[in-house]
């Protein structure tokens, strides 16, 4: 009888965690994003323009789980002088994740000069969309 008492207790103790876990589909959303077009995603655009060939480019609204995301480069000549993200998710805990990631991010594509950059430790969703969005940026410019 006690035997048959604790291993059920061990069975339910191995079972709890299984039954808590929810695996993260941050990438796999992402992922999809890239390859399907989304319905109803904004086109990478030409904001403005100034005759010393400066201009700032709006890249591709990136839809991801947590809601979506949209970048905005400037140019001067082919070289990328600033990069803000100008759409982010709605709820507080995303808009939070985001703008500890901006910097990073930011400072990441004025150095790598393209949107080959690291994605930020527990920003990954953001990291992989903000990616997504420069590039759709640097290839309307």
């Amino acid at each position: 009888m006690r035997r048959a008492a604790i291993a059920l207790v061990l069975t339910a103790a191995g079972l709890v965690p299984l039954l808590r876990y929810h695996p993260s589909t941050t990438t796999a959303a992402v992922a999809v994003t890239a390859t399907t077009p989304t319905p109803g995603a904004a086109a990478p655009s030409t904001s403005s323009s100034s005759g010393s060939g400066t201009r700032t480019v709006t890249g591709s609204e990136v839809q991801t789980e947590f809601g979506p995301y949209q970048v905005q480069a400037t140019f001067n000549g082919a070289t990328i002088t600033d990069v803000q993200l100008v759409i982010t998710p709605s709820d507080r805990r995303s808009q939070l994740i985001a703008s500890s990631a901006a910097p990073t991010l930011r400072q990441e594509a004025l150095q790598a000069q393209s949107a080959k950059i690291d994605t930020v430790s527990g920003a990954t969703a953001t990291s992989e969309a903000y990616a997504q969005s420069l590039q759709a940026a640097i290839d309307a410019a």
